[in-house]
């Protein structure tokens, strides 16, 4: 089926095409998690060996993201992306057979790998395929698909691994993603809108190297520490292929990524918007499962309980958003969800001890609904302003960014988090409290600084916020289409 009018695309097929396989990518980077205590019992196995099931796929996902856009432009992102989809349904029915954790760790790598091109590519093939009076509100699914999978991630693996074993986790992708594999041959249009000329292998390997060192720095510097030498090394290896890799990509016609992107103000500050977004949502996903199962002794299935609602709620507002995007300024989403995030984190930097769940559901619930609000409209409004031919380039970068920022917090914030409880435990010094008791206050007290620090953060987004200019209306993007059409 070659694409000849966006109008005639099959929009509801194609988005749950989409949706399976953002949903199937997303939902692995949880839904590992919970399982770890298992892993170390069946390969009889240490935590610092389990953890690169974890880290393997993060570093996989981040380093494959910036190479979709070229992939995309020399396959067509249909083929990219059945591929992807492919390889990820393959390499998880291989993680069930693992033998050993070695086995299971490279097939979590191979997995990350086709992750790391699914995310890009079914964006891109969003702003490529379907109309564009629709793609806020398609964009707001695909979100949904990214949210609701780790919201269902822990409570689903945790009754999986209550009722089977640690394989179950990987065996249910394989079905969702065959059915993926099915919509996809049939109604996603093959299309291709540019061609590359040449390898860019400069460009390729710059992108790499840039990718791994940076995202093993951030991912890892908060267990070597900042100062050590393999964590300086590792930063001034990425600040080196960075300045290869701009320099290269600006001289070559085919570049691997094309940063000229950022030549699109709109489009540059969503990227830097949605980053501190990123930053915030998971200072949320890192700290309130650490509290709820450190502070307060709640078991895994327990704190995803807890974090379900939030989360779900995240998810479900996430296609009222879309359908608010073209009829409203989406500054007015943007600032009204970067609110919310605030206030959601401000009220989560007051935790205790014997804190209620409720409480903790509800300030989750507002945080995560202000997430919904801002992430979409932040997205879209940059995207939306890119040619067709250089949104696979777009897209490629804004996940990897995503990446980038999410180790980012992760990894400063863990850090912080084991400074700032040290500091608070040195205040009891000279108390009667107990020494168990001053452990778990102190490092209440450290979650809620880093609370109060995204509170911080997050409202640096308001002034970029008014930057992102009312969305042009619809006669223009038809327009637009037309035009685009028509060349």
């Amino acid at each position: 089926m070659k694409i000849t009018q966006e109008e005639n695309v099959p929009f509801w097929s194609v988005m749950f095409a989409i949706f399976l396989g953002v949903f199937l990518g997303t939902f692995n980077m949880s839904a590992v998690n919970i399982a770890l205590p298992m892993f170390m019992k069946s390969f009889n196995t240490n935590l610092d060996s389990v953890k690169w099931i974890l880290t393997g796929f993060m570093l996989a996902t981040g380093t494959a993201c910036p190479l979709a856009g070229y992939l995309g432009e020399k396959f067509s992102y249909k083929k990219l992306y059945l591929f992807a989809l492919s390889g990820f349904t393959i390499a998880s029915a291989l993680c069930v057979f693992s033998l050993n954790i070695a086995m299971l760790v490279t097939f979590r790598v191979i997995q990350g790998i086709f992750s790391g091109l699914i995310i890009p590519s079914t964006m891109t093939i969003i702003y490529q395929v379907i109309s564009r009076k629709r793609h806020a509100f398609a964009i707001s699914l695909w979100s949904m698909a990214s949210m609701l999978a780790p919201a269902l991630g822990p409570t689903l693996s945790g009754w999986l691994l209550q009722y089977y074993s640690w394989k179950s986790i990987f065996v249910v992708n394989v079905p969702i993603g065959l059915i993926g594999i099915v919509l996809v041959i049939r109604f996603i249009p093959q299309y291709n809108l540019s061609k590359v000329k040449s390898f860019d292998f400069i460009g390729f390997a710059a992108v790499i190297i840039l990718s791994l060192s940076t995202l093993v720095a951030f991912s890892e510097g908060s267990v070597w520490g900042w100062s050590s030498f393999k964590t300086i090394s590792l930063i001034i290896i990425s600040i080196a292929s960075l300045g290869v890799f701009i320099k290269r990509e600006l001289k070559v016609n085919s570049p691997a990524l094309n940063i000229r992107v950022f030549k699109f103000r709109k489009y540059s500050i969503s990227i830097v918007a949605v980053s501190i977004v990123t930053i915030a949502l998971y200072a949320g996903t890192l700290l309130t499962p650490l509290f709820l199962q450190n502070s307060q002794h709640l078991s895994t299935l327990e704190t995803g309980l807890i974090l379900l609602p939030p989360s779900l709620a995240m998810a479900l507002v996430m296609p009222i958003v879309g359908t608010l995007y073209n009829r409203i300024d989406p500054r007015i989403l943007i600032m009204t969800g970067i609110c919310f995030i605030a206030l959601g984190s401000y009220k989560m930097s007051n935790l205790t001890l014997t804190t209620s769940h409720s409480y903790i559901i509800f300030w989750m619930t507002i945080r995560y609904i202000g997430i919904s609000l801002s992430t979409m409209p932040i997205t879209n409004s940059g995207m939306v302003i890119i040619p067709k031919e250089l949104s696979g380039h777009a897209s490629s970068i804004n996940n990897w960014l995503r990446q980038v920022s999410s180790s980012l917090a992760i990894g400063i914030f863990s850090s912080l988090l084991v400074t700032r409880t040290e500091y608070h435990a040195s205040l009891f010094d000279n108390s009667n409290i107990s020494y168990n008791l001053i452990q778990q206050k102190s490092y209440t007290m450290g979650i809620n600084d880093i609370y109060l620090l995204s509170t911080i953060i997050v409202l640096i987004g308001l002034p970029l916020s008014f930057m992102l200019k009312k969305h042009v209306s619809f006669k223009e993007t038809q327009s637009d289409d037309i035009t685009s059409m028509a060349n």
